[in-house]
């Protein structure tokens, strides 16, 4: 067949293997590849420090997050097909679908595994930014966002718990909305709203599941672009300038594809492998239908709100549920306003004496919680809202302040790297109340050995 020529001498015949558009010019698998890099590059800047790719700077958390969350709406938009959300058919058509749809136990089990794995990624992500000092500068209200986003994650996996109306769940839920009751003012009208009446019933699934697959998705469709866009804006990752980079105000930078993308690319695939491989070899847990009338024993919250279950042990209900949480929140989204330095910024623990100052913190948490838990368990162990809960809070403000002044005035601290200190000890603390309340809560809740 005679083939005509274009004036690029490009091939127009019906035999030809390449095809040419003159607006778009090029083959049809590179306009799309074309596509991709674009996209990409929405989402990254077009080169990035050479030293970011290092995968101890950022452990790539931030990637994995996303991999996980969208792991849990593929695998959730799958389990829509089987799941009704009735109290009389949730547990029936969750069961069904582990015994006899196929690959329907192992599609639940990705979903489950990779919604609590989200957990400790996004909250590893969160102190990894906090440890660099990655949310000072124009960084600081991203700052605001990626906590809103942990919050998210929170919720997700609290609405997600309830969906297969087994004991386990059902009793976690009931626990958990009836703390509500506690908050001041809006208490009583929060529990109603999220139970759908003053009980856990049908309408409370119904609010869950709604809440689960359509309004929190959204949220995260809408803050998640946000988030990058804004990483992206502020010129991708913080690294620290060498002396030298100082004075020239530049360092060595290489493409964001292929150099970023195929780092991020393996990860994802490795953590994708694990997860498919751990939810082959390990079921997602399904207890006996949820039964109203009979409590479990222990009635304990998800595993991600025990150490809140376990403050409501030690602290009177209004400062465990309300106080304590209102300020630690608060505390997390004013951190960037507060004055630091961001000299720093972009080193693991501020300096080297910020990393004496992590240490020391972690052993006076390691010491003091355990020593104050027992000391409630044995002594003293409820009381009025005086005895537990302006004495004990004020006694821990009073005993937060004083550390912290220690480190700036005994030990040398800068003011960044006393603020470090102040969160190393409240998070190891509170990392220790959820590690108490998982393993060594039993009967009555009363502390035991996990044994």
């Amino acid at each position: 067949m005679q083939e005509n020529k274009d004036k690029s001498g490009a091939s127009q015949g019906f035999g030809s293997s390449v095809f040419t558009d003159p607006v778009y010019p090029g083959t049809s698998r590179e306009r799309k590849r074309n596509a991709f890099d674009a996209l990409i590059l929405h989402l990254h800047p077009p080169t990035v420090p050479e030293r970011t790719l290092r995968f101890s700077l950022t452990w790539g958390l931030g990637g994995m997050a996303l991999v996980l969350l969208s792991l849990m709406v593929l695998t959730g938009g799958l389990l829509l097909f089987a799941y009704e959300p009735v109290p009389g058919e949730a547990y029936e058509s969750i069961r069904r679908l582990q015994s006899e749809v196929p690959f329907g136990a192992f599609v639940r089990g990705i979903h489950h595994w990779s919604a609590n794995l989200l957990v400790v990624v996004a909250f590893l992500h969160l102190l990894r930014v906090f440890f660099t000092v990655a949310f000072t500068g124009p960084r600081k209200f991203n700052w605001v966002i990626g906590t809103v986003l942990f919050l998210l994650v929170c919720a997700s996996n609290f609405t997600g718990y309830l969906l297969p109306w087994d004991q386990t769940a059902f009793w976690a839920v009931t626990i958990c909305t009836s703390m509500l009751d506690y908050v001041p003012l809006a208490g009583p009208w929060l529990q109603s709203l999220l139970r759908g009446g003053p009980e856990v019933g049908a309408s409370t699934l119904t609010t869950f599941y709604a809440l689960h697959s359509t309004f929190l998705p959204l949220c995260f469709l809408l803050l998640l672009p946000f988030h990058f866009w804004r990483i992206r804006k502020a010129g991708g990752l913080v690294v620290p300038r060498r002396p030298k980079e100082k004075m020239e105000g530049k360092g060595e930078y290489v493409t964001t594809i292929p150099h970023l993308v195929m780092r991020e690319g393996v990860t994802a695939l490795v953590l994708i492998a694990g997860v498919l491989l751990f939810a082959a070899l390990v079921s997602a847990p399904l207890g006996d239908p949820a039964n109203p009338g009979m409590s479990p024993n222990p009635a304990k919250a998800p595993w991600y709100f025990l150490g809140l279950q376990e403050l409501l042990l030690h602290f009177h209900p209004l400062f465990a549920i309300f106080v304590i949480p209102l300020l630690g929140a608060g505390a997390l989204v004013m951190l960037p306003y507060i004055g630091l330095s961001d000299e720093s910024a972009g080193v693991w623990f501020i300096s080297e004496k910020g990393r004496r100052v992590a240490k020391h913190s972690t052993v006076a948490a390691l010491l003091v919680t355990p020593l104050l838990v027992l000391v409630d368990e044995v002594l003293i162990r409820g009381g009025t809202i005086l005895t537990s809960g302006y004495l004990p809070f004020g006694l821990l403000l009073a005993g937060l302040c004083g550390w912290y002044f220690a480190m700036r005035k005994k030990g040398g601290a800068s003011r960044n790297e006393a603020v470090q200190g102040v969160f190393v000890f409240l998070t190891i603390s509170f990392v220790f109340l959820t590690v108490i309340g998982i393993w060594f809560r039993g009967e009555g809740m009363a502390l035991g050995w996990p044994w």
